[in-house]
């Protein structure tokens, strides 16, 4: 329960700033141009608003809904969400939207978007100057990768190291060099010591994510981090910082051991010997010794990763984080643009969650590190989103004003409130159809 309640606050808090910010785009940008704002609502208030309130001498109304789904400002003379055709109907007045300039309602309609946008630069920057760029070398993790069943089926194992892909290097591990892997045509891997290649198929990232599992993940080596006085490990010599390698003459990582060990202890019918390959600063060598008599050797090993695996660790000034941060900001867009044509499969439709999925990715425990890291990618997601030329989204309204550029004429009102409805109808299946997946996911 407390993990929920920790996700849910960092989701509530991080889609409240989204959506001030996007809303506050339009707001600015309409308020540059002399545009009447009648409201200004976080969240969406059907039937009725948790608070609200209107400053002296302002047009615009300040509320907070009920429903946490998104929020929106109401600019006077527009089709909207509020599907406010009375007003519509009424004499043009020259604070409606409608009475300005297409360039002016096209700045306004993109307000939000370039804000979401620009905040999401901002904040990575912020994480770069705050907290440096901290990753791990992918061609240099000790002992590799560890691949799923679909991965192992068209040639990867479990132990190799990542080296490129279509000949360009691997750098890091994360959805950039996952979107390499499933668009190259081969994929070199350093396996016993050789370059190997691994022939990627066409269909690759569609059987990736029919499984629901990881591509991959690092191998985690099982470094001893505590021995227990008198017990098996510290009799036979092994001390704190030692490096298991090998068990019985086979490579080993983390979770191998422990497995190993577990299989042999409900099993109770395997020896007790075993033999441990250790690395000691840098020196290996090799120590056969008995287990206890329910097969263990009495050592914790670490689990933080950045005493297990090497790690590059970047700082940045203030002034050389907003470069940094702009990069950032750009390479993820692109990386997320490109997966989305896995979208409109099959799989890809499968995997589209809702708040529930969003909720996941933030961390089950407090971290402001990962919570404004995940906001500015949410930030980014939701720039992008609201861009696609779909009716009752600003790309929506942004391909209706640029049609009004090139043809020199307005669609009509008629079918403005049309395209609007269509959209409203599409969005609001999407928004339940990805519900929907977390649910079944929830229960299955």
């Amino acid at each position: 329960m407390e993990t929920f309640l920790i996700r849910a606050l960092q989701l509530i808090m991080s889609l409240s700033l989204l959506v001030i910010v996007h809303e506050g785009g339009h707001f600015l940008f309409a308020r540059l141009f002399k545009t009447r704002v009648e409201k200004f609502c976080l969240f969406f208030d059907p039937w009725f608003t948790l608070f609200k309130f209107k400053p002296k001498n302002s047009d615009t109304e300040y509320g907070i809904g009920w429903l946490p789904l998104g929020g929106y400002v109401k600019i006077a003379g527009m089709i909207d969400e509020s599907m406010d055709t009375e007003q519509m109907q009424q004499p043009m007045q020259p604070w409606e939207f409608r009475a300005k300039p297409a360039w002016q309602r096209l700045l306004i309609m993109i307000g939000g978007v370039l804000f979401n946008f620009i905040l999401a630069l901002f904040i990575y920057s912020m994480i770069l100057f705050t907290w440096g760029d901290e990753y791990v070398p992918v061609q240099k993790a000790p002992l590799g990768m560890e691949f799923n069943e679909t991965a192992k089926a068209i040639g990867f194992r479990d132990g190799d190291v990542l080296i490129s892909a279509d000949g360009v290097p691997f750098e890091r591990y994360g959805g950039d060099m996952l979107t390499s892997v499933v668009d190259a045509r081969q994929v070199t891997v350093r396996r016993d010591g050789q370059e190997v290649s691994v022939y990627i198929p066409e269909n690759f990232m569609e059987r990736l994510l029919a499984d629901s599992v990881r591509f991959a993940s690092f191998r985690y080596p099982y470094v001893i981090d505590s021995i227990c006085p008198n017990r098996p490990a510290a009799l036979a010599g092994l001390q704190a910082g030692d490096s298991i390698m090998q068990l019985d003459g086979k490579n080993i990582a983390y979770f191998d051991f422990k497995e190993e060990m577990l299989r042999r202890q409900k099993a109770d019918s395997a020896s007790h010997n075993i033999t441990l390959t250790y690395a000691r600063a840098g020196v290996i060598d090799t120590i056969t010794f008995a287990t206890d008599s329910i097969y263990e050797i009495g050592v914790a090993a670490r689990t933080a990763t950045n005493q297990l695996l090497p790690v590059v660790k970047k700082e940045y000034s203030f002034l050389a984080s907003f470069p940094a941060g702009a990069a950032l900001g750009v390479q993820t867009l692109k990386g997320y643009v490109g997966q989305m044509k896995y979208l409109f499969s099959k799989e890809g439709a499968k995997q589209l969650g809702g708040f529930g999925t969003i909720g996941s990715i933030f961390p089950a425990t407090w971290d402001w590190h990962q919570f404004w890291y995940m906001t500015a990618f949410l930030s980014i997601i939701l720039a992008f989103m609201n861009i696609l030329p779909i009716p009752a989204l600003d790309g929506g309204h942004v391909l209706f004003l640029i049609y009004e550029i090139v043809a020199r004429r307005k669609p009509s009102d008629k079918f403005m409130e049309r395209a609007q409805m269509v959209g409203m109808f599409l969005l609001f299946g999407l928004l339940l159809w990805a519900n929907f997946n977390d649910i079944l996911r929830f229960l299955f």
